[in-house]
């Protein structure tokens, strides 16, 4: 495995995971209806104690990733993927290591993270602007260009609980493209859109993520992670088993 951690001076990489693992109980199922009450009186973690094993998501894994660059995540279904941008997001904690980001982070994972479904989807953008620091001003500067990128307008007073997949999805990218985070984390959920909006995403992430702003991104489009991505991460069972040129990681993936 290539390892790329040490060629990057922790003063300018946008992300340093370093021994990151995740660590899950699994919980053997119910043989009789008393223990299927006892379960619902009995602590969880003390259940999995007793029986039923445990799941390592991830194990052991390190990288760091440079400020302006654009990194792709590649594995198969289950290899850990989702489970490392969620700890990376702070959606859930590691068992071990620890993930450091630096700058002003925005992710856009499952279809509807990050959105209130109760409110609408201009109160939606105000909010995403306030959880990013930026001021009420600095985001309605944006509003415009936001909700015209994400082709929403008829929708934008109407609560997003009543949207499509479609629609959140164009209105959470457009928002993390526009509120000029410094680091982007984006899960595969741009497969939702429609190919047309795919393009548009996939010019936003080519010309605003260069310089001082950072794109990790996990796709099983191989197209887009090779028009994108010039480096990428191979995760297999959990474990990173290759960092470096997005071609070899793509060699090694179909292989």
């Amino acid at each position: 495995m290539t390892n790329r951690e040490s060629s990057t001076p922790s003063h300018d990489a946008a992300i340093v995971v370093t021994g990151l693992g995740k660590e899950y109980h699994r919980q053997p199922p119910p043989t009789s209806l008393r223990e299927d009450l006892a379960r619902l009186v009995t602590p969880w973690r003390r259940r999995a104690d007793a029986g039923g094993g445990s799941l390592w998501a991830l194990r052991d894994v390190s990288f760091s990733v440079a400020r302006g660059e654009r990194v792709a995540v590649l594995g198969r279904n289950g290899a850990g993927k989702s489970t490392l941008l969620k700890i990376l997001c702070r959606i859930v904690p590691p068992s071990t290591g620890e993930a450091r980001l630096r700058g002003r982070t925005a992710c856009l994972l499952e279809v509807g993270t990050g959105f209130h479904p109760e409110l609408t989807g201009r109160e939606n953008v105000f909010l995403a602007g306030a959880i990013l620091g930026l001021s009420r001003r600095e985001t309605a500067a944006r509003f415009t260009a936001i909700v015209a990128f994400a082709e929403v307008a008829e929708l934008i007073d109407t609560p997003v609980k009543r949207w499509s997949s479609g629609q959140y999805v164009r209105l959470g990218f457009s928002i993390a493209a526009h509120l000029d985070p410094d680091l982007l984390i984006v899960d595969e959920v741009l497969a939702v859109g429609d190919q047309f909006f795919r393009a548009k995403c996939l010019a936003v992430m080519q010309e605003r993520f260069r310089g001082d702003r950072t794109l990790l991104f996990v796709s099983h489009d191989l197209d887009l992670v090779r028009a994108v991505c010039p480096r990428c991460l191979l995760i297999e069972g959990g474990t990173l088993v290759f960092d470096g040129p997005t071609e070899e990681a793509i060699a090694r993936y179909t292989r």
